[in-house]
């Protein structure tokens, strides 16, 4: 009668959200507010977390041994970010800096093994995250062989503005510099520059009161990334 009884109140539990369960604070998860350049975590830093971004960008970089920065990933709403700790990685190898008021939630390691092993809705939305990263790997890699810096920065501005995804995009990107842009595409800032100036003239990208404050993108630009480079007419 015991088995029975607990058989019956497990058929009516109500079914795990894992968006919800991320919204909430509980055992090991905890959500911070951040505010732009803030540091999420340092390069060498302890891995002992995974992090969830509930609204906000932030930039993942990697510094050499002799100094240079590069920008290798940024990250917006509903994306997870510091996973290499369950993959047995001890140090954060990369620098986690929040590029916009942020609001990020902190799952300790154990916390989120738990629920991975335990609620196979959160697993399939973790999966989808880590299928969805290293496609979006594989792809940056054969855009940095194949495509110019052009078209690099140009499918880098879609991607900021979420073109391409289910969700609505956004009509501004918010403020990103030049040299962060060049550092993204593997190229130079007065290449960068060039190329946003070409854009701008040809009705594909707008400024919001100068770069500083955002970049508006409109979606005639895929046209540089399907198509070949447009000429700006005189």
């Amino acid at each position: 009668m015991v088995r029975k009884a607990t058989s019956t109140a497990a058929k009516h539990r109500e079914p795990f959200d894992p968006k919800s369960f991320l919204a909430r604070v509980g055992d090991g998860r905890s959500i911070g507010k951040y505010r732009r350049g803030q540091v999420v975590y340092a390069q060498g830093d302890a891995g002992d977390a995974v992090f969830y971004v509930q609204k906000g960008k932030l930039k993942i970089t990697v510094v050499s041994e002799q100094g240079k920065e590069a920008v290798v990933a940024i990250l917006g709403a509903d994306e997870f970010f510091g996973e290499g700790c369950l993959a047995g990685q001890p140090q954060r190898i990369s620098t986690a800096t929040v590029m916009t008021d942020a609001v990020i939630v902190r799952l300790e390691k154990t916390a989120i093994i738990r629920v991975i092993h335990e609620e196979p809705a959160f697993s399939e939305m973790f999966i989808a995250h880590l299928l969805g990263r290293t496609i979006r790997v594989e792809a940056d890699l054969v855009d940095q062989l194949f495509n110019s810096s052009e078209k690099r920065l140009a499918r880098m501005l879609l991607l900021l503005a979420n073109f391409g995804k289910e969700s609505r995009p956004e009509a501004i990107i918010a403020k990103i510099s030049q040299e962060t842009l060049a550092e993204m595409i593997g190229t130079t800032r007065s290449r960068v520059s060039f190329f946003m100036n070409k854009f701008r003239k040809l009705g594909f990208i707008g400024y919001n009161g100068g770069i500083d404050g955002g970049i508006e993108v409109h979606s005639s630009l895929l046209n540089v990334v399907l198509h070949d480079q447009p000429q700006i007419k005189n």
